[in-house]
């Protein structure tokens, strides 16, 4: 499925004045994505006079770009602030990366653990943007 697809699904949601999600067509990916540290330079919320300047990781944006153009629901969920949106907004279109959605202001610091009756995948950035591969891991789940 391309991404024109996905999109003419989430335009007709929203033209509709829904107020549910959309359901994800099969083997559809909704991926969650830091800015800071993940797709470009770490800048701290205290140094946003940075952040229009802010070197893009070229691994990082061919990558989401890939992602977006094989029908991936892209959004950038940031632990910018939202008097960051503008100049977050202008530096992402700037560099030409595609998305759906920001969300700012998530929490700062690195103890995440997410809890959904979904399957959650989660994937450390380490210094290199690519594509993902099945990996075995050990994991924390509830107890019996």
């Amino acid at each position: 499925m391309e991404n024109k697809d996905v999109d003419e699904i989430l335009k007709q949601k929203l033209e509709k004045g829904a107020r549910i999600s959309p359901v994800l067509p099969e083997g559809i990916k909704n991926y969650l994505i830091d800015i800071d540290g993940t797709i470009c330079d770490d800048i701290p919320n205290e140094e946003p006079e940075r952040m229009a300047t802010a070197n893009v990781y070229p691994d990082a944006l061919k990558t989401c770009n890939r992602w977006y153009e094989q029908g991936h629901i892209i959004c950038f969920f940031t632990s910018r602030i939202e008097t960051h949106r503008e100049v977050t907004e202008e530096w992402l279109d700037k560099h030409g990366f595609k998305y759906h959605s920001l969300l700012m202001g998530k929490p700062r610091g690195g103890n995440y653990h997410w809890i959904d009756n979904h399957l959650v995948k989660a994937t450390r950035y380490r210094g290199k943007f690519t594509d993902l591969v099945e990996k075995e891991v050990t994991i924390q789940v509830f107890k019996d």
